[in-house]
């Protein structure tokens, strides 16, 4: 049953005339589902089922992350993260795939991207992980291939299955893929207002223009925020610190 509370914030949500998607679910029980929009642009929750992707390819012993990678085997773009910046050109991959999730570091999602092959990597998304309304078209920060329409997409029913995935990797996968998304440095959405080191939140976000998102768990809720159409970006804000607040820490 949707509370009180949940229907203000929603009811915020339809006022600042923008694109949302928001779930939440505590305890086995979905408290809120609500959403106005069927597809929202990737931004960096791409690299999300990027992750999965590349964990069900290594299932199969197509991939490693222990190969080595070759931080300048891609073109280098900016942006999120720093691995551009760095003087140590070479790592494991599973140090690529930290990095793509903890800082978004768009030049690693774009290494993830090339080793496993764009169309293998929307595949193994659409068809083997069943995410059929998650769009892989470009790699990140490509503005040629958007000026020729090719894009990324997400979904909010695909959004929520990344929870069921999530919830069927092994003990051995959880225990070096969770950390990554623990260890996520952007804390200005859904934590905004949460005490820093107060709870263990395993999420990532993505950003553009006029495009905001948090997507996330603990070990009692699943809650995620899509966002797009912003145009008071500040307000937005707020509203991602006051639902993080509330449904986080279970005040709702």
């Amino acid at each position: 049953m949707v509370t009180m509370t949940i229907k203000l914030l929603i009811n915020k949500l339809y006022r600042q005339n923008i694109n949302f998607a928001l779930y939440y679910k505590r305890h086995n029980k979905v408290l809120a589902m609500d959403s106005n929009q069927e597809l929202f642009p990737a931004a960096s929750i791409i690299k999300i089922p990027l992750l999965l992707a590349w964990n069900h390819l290594e299932r199969q012993g197509a991939l490693h992350r222990s190969e080595i990678c070759d931080l300048d085997g891609e073109p280098q773009v900016f942006g999120a993260g720093f691995a551009w910046q760095m003087a140590g050109r070479k790592l494991p991959f599973q140090d690529v795939l930290l990095m793509m999730i903890a800082t978004s570091d768009n030049l690693c999602a774009n290494l993830i991207i090339q080793h496993i092959g764009l169309e293998r990597a929307a595949r193994v998304i659409k068809e083997d992980l069943g995410l059929k309304n998650t769009i892989l078209q470009r790699k990140l920060m490509d503005y040629e291939a958007r000026s020729r329409g090719l894009d990324n997409w997400i979904s909010p029913q695909d959004c929520i299955k990344f929870y069921r995935l999530f919830e069927e990797l092994t003990d051995p996968e959880k225990a070096w893929i969770e950390p990554m998304l623990l260890a996520n440095q952007d804390d200005a959405l859904l934590k905004r207002n949460i005490p820093r080191d107060s709870l263990d939140f395993y999420h990532k976000t993505g950003s553009v223009n006029g495009v905001l998102h948090d997507w996330g768990y603990t070990r009692d809720c699943q809650l995620f925020l899509l966002t797009s159409g912003i145009k008071d970006e500040p307000a937005v804000f707020e509203l991602f610190g006051q639902i993080g607040e509330l449904l986080i820490t279970g005040q709702n």
